[in-house]
């Protein structure tokens, strides 16, 4: 049997490599056996960097005196609840472009200059960030050097007797813009009040589908005692049994589809009221808090990102105060 197999399989054949052959085997080895190593050891690859940094606790709350997570599981960002270094690197790796909107109408252009430069200062710091001025006074908006990768783009738009009027109309030019033009040109929008300026560190850890931010004169006060619009005519109207919390109009944003989905949103259910004779209590503010009441943010701001230390002072709670109002005289303003 042995030697019927031998004879069917015949005499072992001899193979020889060319000479040069080997070296090119040896390095096509070790650079697939580098690859596959590199995988399963989690060494950096060419776009990444080793990241060092304490390791989180399952057993140990980043902060235990607030609140850090919402009923549906959104985070609420304080200082102490993220590690900027970890998420600078992630946003880095997707390329991202921050819009920044701001409205400067009629005497509101006033706050311009200091709402940019500090933004140059504190906010999205080393990332690209397109600034978008709504004004109806261009030639007013002023020379304000910018970083690498930052430009400004002034949106000249009218204005309106009412300050009421510019407020809500806010709302119709975001979600125009966003769907003729920010969704080709970013990937977040962060629409903010021109009369504010950035005190502190304002960068990626906002960023989400949809964020708001809670209002800092009721983050500590239950449901019943929110400014809701509370009569059922109108479109922005909230039962006294429902509510999570009280977000400011003056700080919101998300990916330029949900903030398109939002405002104009917002803005329809406001032509609706018009059209029946009613203004909701806080205008685009009531609307904001109606809208994101049922589209629940996937990120809440705690109000560190939206303070009035004039007003309020600084209580122990706040461990930064990063976007702050500034002071001024509400009545010379709008009139």
């Amino acid at each position: 049997m042995l030697q019927m197999l031998r004879t069917m399989v015949g005499k072992p054949k001899s193979y020889s490599l060319y000479p040069g052959t080997v070296p090119v085997i040896i390095v096509i080895v070790v650079f697939f056996s580098y690859g596959f190593l590199s995988h399963f050891l989690g060494s950096p690859g060419p776009s990444e960097t080793r990241m060092i940094y304490t390791q989180p606790k399952v057993l140990t709350p980043a902060r235990s005196d607030v609140l850090i997570l919402t009923p549906w599981l959104a985070p609420i960002v304080w200082e102490g609840t993220f590690n900027i270094d970890i998420l600078n690197e992630q946003f880095r790796l997707r390329n991202t472009t921050i819009g920044l909107t701001v409205f400067a109408i009629k005497k509101y252009v006033v706050f311009l200059k200091l709402f940019l430069q500090t933004a140059e200062q504190h906010f999205m710091v080393g990332h690209r960030v397109n600034y978008y001025v709504f004004t109806d006074r261009p030639a007013d908006v002023p020379q304000v050097p910018l970083g690498a990768g930052r430009r400004l783009a002034v949106l000249t738009v009218r204005n309106y007797t009412r300050w009421q009027d510019v407020s809500m109309h806010r709302m119709e030019m975001i979600s125009r813009f966003s769907e003729q033009r920010f969704q080709h040109e970013v990937d977040y929008l962060v629409c903010a009040d021109v009369d504010m300026k950035f005190r502190d560190h304002v960068g990626v850890e906002i960023l989400s589908e949809l964020f708001g931010t809670l209002h800092p004169g009721f983050y500590r006060r239950n449901r019943e005692a929110f400014t809701y619009e509370r009569r059922p005519q109108s479109q922005a109207f909230i039962p006294m049994d429902e509510g999570d919390f009280y977000y400011m109009g003056a700080f919101f944003g998300g990916s330029v589809m949900e903030v398109y989905h939002l405002t104009k949103s917002c803005h329809e259910a406001m032509v609706v009221d018009q059209g029946n004779g009613i203004e909701a209590v806080w205008h685009d503010e009531s609307h904001l808090n109606k809208y994101l009441l049922y589209h629940k943010p996937t990120k809440v701001l705690s109000p560190e990102y939206m303070w009035d230390q004039q007003l309020l002072g600084w209580p122990s709670v706040m461990k930064k105060l990063r976007f702050v109002a500034v002071p001024k005289n509400h009545q010379a303003i709008r009139n």
